[in-house]
């Protein structure tokens, strides 16, 4: 039996998960890495600010970055729509193509952001005042340029070698679009290992950090403290894990790419015929990529203003802890952008075969995959929440620190899990609407939505409610999420997506046999 006739025959449900499952995986690799990233640096002493850096620093470089991201993911949407309509030899032009605009963005936009980084800091930075006083608090000052130096570093990196970052997202999204997320899943399984090996050594050099408790960690982080001494490999601390996240980001490209311009991949799918430049494709991934772009990189911006400004505004401790949870409220979104690239090659096939019918099936089921997942995630945030927050606090913290840094985590953890079951409304159906081509609407209302809730509600309640602390600002930052959920809810159930169509309906399919059956 054909692989093509056992995909026939498969539930559709076992259809989702099989795309699903390794997209999920793959989504959440950069996440993990930044979360190992974290969770690593923490053990560089007992001062909370390391994590705060690596958080501020992250950020500050993936919000550029995120605006290429949504020009970059609707190739997913151009390339399972020719699969599903027999022409998938015509993909891989979208895939040179967002490679060629990944290129340009970073040399155009990302290089010059990453040296006047350092001075982005400077220009946002508050200057702490005492409590209850005009004057300038010295002490809380220099903790905060400090933060802030070590934040740029990490995020200078990971903006030079950005152009890496996005290449990997480029040919990802073309492998989702085809239905073999499996290569992508193995890179990511590679890049990964890469990166926790890259941080053991460049992060603490040939000292290793206190003891973690785990006799195999222990050993290990003792190994490589050996192998830098003997190697002469110094200890970059935060630097470091940035240098490590690049290095495991270099692998999950490698891979992909190397499959992509395979000569039995490209006889069948003709992957090199279009690697020169191409205005018209360009064009074509611009068109429904634009708002995407705009929500992602809108979206970036606002949640930099929330947890550097609003959050990170009421010190190191606050900034700590909301970053604590804040890594691990990414943990259980990710998976759910992975569900939601899934959902959007899944529809994105079936309206290239036709059948807006099939889109639907398709989009609710991935739809009751992701609040399930989410609505989990929000179980063991409230249940677990100390644990959670715990796992960032070194033993060597100073009490009074670490106590204040698992109230303020544990607090924010149960606002994360209030919007959990909305976020994977939001993202499932943005996916779905994404697959059929149908962006302009929802990047608009992302726009409005975001500058209303996260920044104008998070401030209205830092001034009116100051009693909340950094309480409030997450409490702006849920019903944005809730919001969110409802209006694109409210598209999907519109249905103007059901007449939108990305191929070329008069151009004959080349190689019919080549695309999957729908069924």
């Amino acid at each position: 039996m054909s692989s093509s006739s056992t995909e026939s025959q498969r539930h559709p449900l076992v259809e989702m998960a099989f795309i699903a499952a390794p997209v999920v995986a793959t989504m959440t690799s950069y996440t993990l890495m930044q979360f190992v990233d974290k969770l690593m640096v923490s053990r560089i002493g007992p001062d909370p600010i390391y994590v705060g850096a690596t958080g501020n620093g992250g950020l500050a470089a993936w919000v550029p970055m995120s605006i290429a991201t949504g020009f970059i993911t609707v190739i997913n949407s151009y390339v399972s729509q020719n699969l599903g309509a027999g022409r998938p030899e015509r993909a891989p032009a979208y895939a040179w193509a967002g490679m060629w605009i990944a290129v340009l963005f970073w040399l155009v936009f990302l290089v010059p952001f990453a040296l006047a980084l350092p001075w982005v800091f400077d220009a946002v930075r508050e200057t702490p005042a005492v409590h209850g006083a005009a004057q300038v608090d010295l002490a809380a000052l220099a903790e905060a340029v400090r933060r802030d130096q070590m934040a740029a570093g990490y995020g200078r990196i990971l903006l030079f070698g950005a152009v890496i970052t996005l290449l990997a997202r480029a040919i990802s999204q073309y492998f989702y679009g085809m239905h073999r997320p499996v290569v992508v899943l193995l890179a990511t399984l590679a890049g990964n290992l890469v990166n926790i090996v890259g941080n053991s050594l460049l992060i603490y050099g040939p000292a290793a950090p206190a003891p973690t408790g785990s006799a195999l960690v222990d050993g290990w982080l003792s190994l490589c403290a050996s192998l830098c001494g003997t190697l002469g490999i110094p200890a970059m601390g935060v630097n470091g894990a940035a240098w490590g996240t690049l290095f495991g980001t270099f692998f999950e490209l490698l891979i992909p790419l190397a499959v992509f311009a395979s000569p039995s991949f490209n006889r069948r799918f003709n992957s090199l015929a279009s690697w020169r430049p191409s205005l018209t494709h360009m064009r074509d991934l611009y068109r429904i990529g634009w708002p995407g772009a705009l929500m992602f990189g809108n979206e970036m911006v606002c949640w930099s203003f929330f947890m550097v400004y609003l959050v990170g505004a009421f010190g190191a401790v606050h900034s700590t802890a909301g970053w604590i949870a804040h890594q691990w409220m990414s943990l259980s979104f990710m998976p759910t952008v992975g569900i939601s690239v899934a959902i959007t090659a899944t529809v994105g096939k079936a309206m290239g075969a036709g059948r807006p019918d099939l889109a639907a099936q398709r989009a609710r089921q991935g739809l009751a995959m992701a609040v399930a997942y989410m609505t989990l995630c929000g179980v063991v945030f409230v249940l677990f929440r100390r644990q959670l927050v715990e796992m960032f606090v070194p033993e060597t913290t100073l009490p009074e620190t670490a106590a204040q840094i698992l109230k303020l985590g544990a607090a924010f953890l149960i606002a994360a899990a209030a919007f959990q079951f909305f976020d994977g409304v939001a993202m499932s159906l943005s996916g779905a609407l994404r697959g059929a081509g149908d962006t302009r609407w929802v990047g608009i209302v992302t726009l409005f939505l975001s500058w209303t809730l996260i920044v104008g509600g998070g401030l209205a309640l830092v001034r009116w409610a100051p009693s909340l602390e950094s309480r409030g600002p997450w409490i702006a930052a849920a019903s944005y999420i809730i919001a969110l959920a409802l209006a694109i809810t409210y598209r999907w159930r519109g249905g103007k997506w059901r007449t939108m169509k990305l191929v070329n309906e008069t151009e004959p399919a080349r190689n019919p046999a080549l695309a999957e059956p729908i069924g």
